[in-house]
């Protein structure tokens, strides 16, 4: 079983006495917000959730996220929320990233646990509650759904990383590869949260440049990303906002292995107006 690969090591405040400068960026084509923003002062409350605080680090806005919000949320011991999501249109991809909590979907209990994701489809009946004694903290990825005439519904998943085995790319020796939760040939889901594994001294070796949105969000190692025009050093604990089109490419120098969240939206027309 993986344990402790995941950062979760978010809030705090800088000292007084730490440099001002960062590598906070937020541009047309990208945005970066690294690890030492992720402080105290910037966390939300949400109505209907108790002794939870989060960090919002995408929203769809003006020049910035258009089919997504991401979240990483904190839950203390007994809390949660008996009416977690309030847009019945919306989706959701969890991960977690620290401690244990519960899942209950459609009256049935799920446990999750460091390392668990699950998928809720739009519409349904969930909550969530931290019956553990420690914080237990995990990526919410909420989406609207576009529902397609004639394609069923996508149903719930609830599985773990220990249950998947790595994608590797093509001609890469397993140096790049993929954990994928959700099927990628099912297109009844509009999007796919995954895990992107890079072993040291692997790369992308082309710039990237597709319609896909992403939010990347670093859970183990270091590297540096290639953004638009920009090479920029990225760690644990960093998120990456990429607008479709924006070309990237990544070289992951080690010592250790270079993992990342991956969101990215599929499986659609794009929409004409």
């Amino acid at each position: 079983m993986i344990s402790g690969r995941y950062y979760s090591n978010m809030g705090g405040l800088p000292g007084q006495t730490e440099l001002l400068s960062s590598k906070a960026t937020f541009k047309t084509a990208y945005a970066v917000i690294p690890k030492r923003v992720m402080s105290d002062i910037v966390t939300s409350v949400l109505p209907h959730w108790d002794a939870t605080r989060a960090w919002i680090i995408a929203r769809p806005m003006t020049g910035f996220s258009e089919t997504f919000a991401q979240y990483i949320m904190e839950v203390a011991p007994g809390g949660g929320s008996e009416r977690p999501e309030p847009n019945a249109a919306a989706q959701a991809a969890i991960f977690v990233v620290e401690g244990e909590m519960t899942i209950v979907l459609d009256g049935t209990a799920h446990e999750l646990r460091e390392g668990s994701f699950a998928y809720l489809p739009a519409g349904a009946k969930w909550t969530l509650k931290n019956n553990s004694q420690s914080l237990a903290k995990f990526h919410w990825v909420r989406k609207k759904f576009q529902a397609v005439e004639g394609l069923e519904l996508p149903p719930a998943i609830f599985s773990h990383e220990d249950d998947h085995q790595l994608s590797a790319m093509p001609d890469t020796d397993g140096k790049w590869a993929t954990t994928r939760f959700i099927d990628p040939a099912d297109v009844r889901y509009d999007m796919h949260l995954n895990i992107v594994t890079f072993q040291p001294g692997a790369l992308i070796p082309f710039m990237e440049t597709h319609v896909m949105e992403h939010g990347l969000y670093v859970l183990e190692g270091k590297a540096v990303y290639r953004l638009n025009d920009d090479w920029v050093e990225v760690e644990a604990g960093d998120f990456m906002w990429l607008r479709a089109f924006c070309p990237q490419a990544c070289y992951a120098g080690g010592p250790g292995r270079f993992r990342y969240l991956l969101y990215k939206d599929v499986n659609r027309h794009v929409d004409l107006w």
